[in-house]
């Protein structure tokens, strides 16, 4: 059973009151602290640009890494090839 705790996320300046499974706490903490050093590192490069801006930016770099990340482990690819060789090997195995 997972039980629900409240809990405040502190990302770019805001408050953000969450319900969560006790059992991610860790994670989602994590996440929003790894989203904020991505901020600081922005708001630090990046001195004349807006907050909203930044956080465009930030969201561009963690939606590319997901994208990336996700391309690496599809298997459909393989998976197709495996289907395309048994058939062959079924029809070679038939004919003999």
């Amino acid at each position: 059973m997972n039980d629900k705790i409240k809990i405040n996320l502190q990302i770019a300046d805001s408050n953000y009151p969450l319900q969560i499974n006790r059992d991610e706490e860790e994670i989602i903490r994590e996440a929003a602290k790894q989203v904020n050093i991505k901020l600081n590192a922005y708001r630090t490069h990046y001195k004349n640009l807006d907050l909203e801006k930044i956080i465009a930016m930030v969201a561009y770099e963690f939606s590319l890494a997901n994208l990336k990340q996700k391309q690496r482990n599809d298997t459909e690819p393989y998976t197709e090839k495996i289907e395309e060789l048994t058939e062959v090997l079924e029809e070679y195995f038939r004919k003999e």
